[in-house]
């Protein structure tokens, strides 16, 4: 006879099925052609997305990636919570470059066995900006290479996020003050 789920996680279940069965019928979110992983290493602040739950009162959120001599990559994100000055939080998840896809899509372990889609959706010539999306539409991140991105340079992400046929209402811009990297060392 097979094991019972616990009542908390047939929740999970029945969110991932919906989940799936939502990005079943969406195309898939086309990555960038090729990702140069030793330049795409190293931080990135997060200006902008539609935000996990998690994310959803960040301030001074900055990624960072980490090149493992396996192949993996360290990915650590770090940001204040609620406030400019508010409890630093920190997240580390170890990510997989998907096979095949010219570096561009990773499978991130947020946890247990859980893994996330991780698509570099857009990335700008010099990898000062890019756009990384899941074809579920659910969440969407928008990481420069400096917390201080110009206005259109935001509006022009947000519509590509808007082209891959997400729900801008869900947007929320993140802020940062002066001290975001001094507050990452």
């Amino acid at each position: 006879m097979p094991a019972r789920l616990p009542a908390r996680h047939w929740w999970w279940l029945a969110l991932l099925l919906c989940v799936g069965s939502v990005a079943a019928n969406l195309p898939a979110i086309r990555p960038v052609p090729h990702v140069d992983l030793a330049r795409f290493m190293g931080t990135w602040y997060l200006v902008g997305g539609i935000p996990t739950r998690y994310e959803r009162e960040a301030w001074n959120a900055v990624e960072t990636y980490t090149l493992r001599r396996d192949g993996s990559i360290r990915t650590t994100l770090t940001f204040n919570h609620g406030r400019p000055d508010g409890p630093r939080k920190h997240i580390e998840a170890p990510a997989r470059v998907r096979p095949g896809t010219g570096n561009a899509v990773w499978d991130v372990r947020v946890f247990g066995p859980m893994k996330a889609q991780y698509v570099v959706a857009w990335l700008r010539d010099d990898y000062s900006l890019m756009v990384v999306a899941r074809d579920a539409r659910d969440y969407a991140w928008v990481f420069a290479r400096s917390h201080d991105v110009a206005q259109a340079d935001l509006e022009r992400a947000r519509q590509r996020l808007r082209g891959l046929g997400y729900d801008l209402s869900k947007w929320r811009t993140v802020p940062h003050t002066d001290t975001t990297l001094a507050d990452n060392r």
